[in-house]
């Protein structure tokens, strides 16, 4: 599904070059769960944006289901965000005066969608993300951190992507809240085999997926399968 070949962004500020990316190469296949991993400054946030089409290499190669899209235009990259990636964020950017429902169904609006089937999609995906039916109507200004996450998930789920790409999920919740949204992510994985990419500096949230890739200085330093893998029944 993900091929980085040779990714390398710099940044220019005045006649000063800074090299955030040093010729990241990897691939992720359908269905796999991917940690990348990294501490502040390492460059996991520019290899995430390029990921998530919302920016683009300064030179190599960055194919999303077999498409290049290091040479996509703005408005191309916005159609490929919109059909094929989900994105979960640190902060939930849910609207606090709309309901479950409407936070969920949102990207259909967007996608042109009627309504009716909004509806109906947003409750699919909100049964498939095991989030509560009591609580659909609640205003998400009313919900818990944890809650207003798996909101998010299930906003990132809506348009059926074919990858789900989150950023720092946990970043804003406790060790037990947190633990129940990546237990949520692990679902999705094994009963429904989302292919996830999970960016994070905490050691223990990327010990959730399935294999992690360490990023320092812009370059990786280790790729492979996690062998301490947390599961969801170790988590409760």
């Amino acid at each position: 599904m993900i091929e980085c070949k040779n990714i390398v962004k710099t940044y220019r500020s005045g006649e000063i070059d800074t090299q955030v990316l040093k010729n990241i190469s990897f691939k992720i296949n359908d269905n796999e769960f991917v940690a990348i991993m990294g501490p502040s400054g390492s460059g996991k946030s520019t290899l995430m944006h390029i990921i998530g089409c919302l920016d683009t290499p300064t030179s190599g190669e960055y194919l999303l289901d077999g498409q290049d899209a290091s040479k996509l235009s703005a408005d191309e990259l916005a159609d490929v965000r919109r059909q094929k990636i989900g994105f979960v964020f640190q902060a939930f950017n849910l609207l606090p005066r709309a309901t479950v429902l409407r936070n969920v169904s949102l990207p259909l609006v967007y996608a042109a969608v009627a309504k009716e089937e909004r509806e109906e999609r947003a409750k699919e995906t909100l049964r498939a993300s095991a989030f509560p039916e009591g609580f659909w109507h609640h205003y998400s200004n009313q919900l818990s951190g944890g809650m207003m996450q798996r909101v998010a998930i299930a906003r990132a789920l809506v348009n059926n992507p074919a990858l789900i790409l989150a950023d720092e999920p946990t970043g804003n919740l406790d060790t037990k809240t947190g633990a129940v949204v990546l237990a949520t992510f692990q679902l999705l994985h094994q009963e429904q085999g989302r292919t996830i990419v999970l960016i994070t500096h905490e050691p223990y949230v990327a010990e959730h997926a399935e294999r992690i890739i360490h990023i320092r200085d812009g370059e990786i330093v280790s790729d492979g399968v996690n062998r301490n893998r947390r599961l969801i029944n170790n988590d409760h």
